[in-house]
């Protein structure tokens, strides 16, 4: 038997009928078990499609970086000069 996931937080949104209707009907579509297993597959591959995964255990909040530090940009420039020429 598969070990139970901990979901500490819950989140509740309220939908149109059209939207929930369009989530059943994707979910049914993939045969996924719940409303909620669905709109959390949908959250992944959103995320993902924005390029953004999930994380590594013991990441540091310095990691999100939302500008490059000044070596990684100069080591992205040069590797831009490098490729151009």
């Amino acid at each position: 038997m598969a070990a139970e996931v901990a979901r500490a937080e819950r989140l509740q949104i309220m939908l149109r009928e059209d939207e929930l209707r369009a989530l059943d009907d994707w979910r049914f579509a993939r045969r996924m078990p719940s409303r909620a297993a669905a709109i959390r597959e949908l959250l992944k591959r959103g995320l993902a499609a924005d390029g953004f995964s999930v994380v590594e255990s013991g990441a540091k909040s310095g990691d999100f970086r939302v500008t490059e530090s000044a070596e990684s940009a100069e080591s992205a420039e040069s590797n831009e000069a490098n490729s151009s020429n």
